[in-house]
This record gives C-alpha cells, structure tokens and sequence, in this order.
C-alpha cells in the first residue's frame, strides 16, 4: 500500500469513530436533533465501517504476492 492507501483509510476510521460518536451522544442527550439526526448518522456509520472493511481487504490482498 502506498501512503495516500495509508491516509485515506486512517481517515476512513477516524470518521467511523466521530460519527459513532456524535451519533452516542445524540441519543444519550436525546431531544429534536436525536429525532431528526439520530438515524441517519446511524447509518452513516455502517456505510463508513463497511467502506472501512473494504480498504482494509483491499490492502490485504494487494499485499499479498
């Protein structure tokens, strides 16, 4: 993998961890920005683990020789 491989996958999880946790304290705090937001950045965390995953096999096999 290259460097740019190395940055975009790191930022890949860095934002799972941010929407994660914007999502815990959105439902922990609850009110019209849970209701209104709370889903979606539920599933924007699945998209980007799911786009995480795929970096992370991509890299796999194309470490592989």
């Amino acid at each position: 993998m290259n460097t740019f491989s190395y940055i975009a996958l790191g930022f890949c999880l860095i934002s799972v961890v941010g929407v994660l946790a914007l999502g815990l304290f959105s439902m922990a705090k609850g009110g019209e920005f849970n209701k209104k937001y709370g889903n979606k950045l539920m599933q924007a965390r699945v998209m980007l683990q799911g786009l995480a995953i795929a970096m992370l096999a991509l890299a796999y096999f194309t470490s592989q020789n």
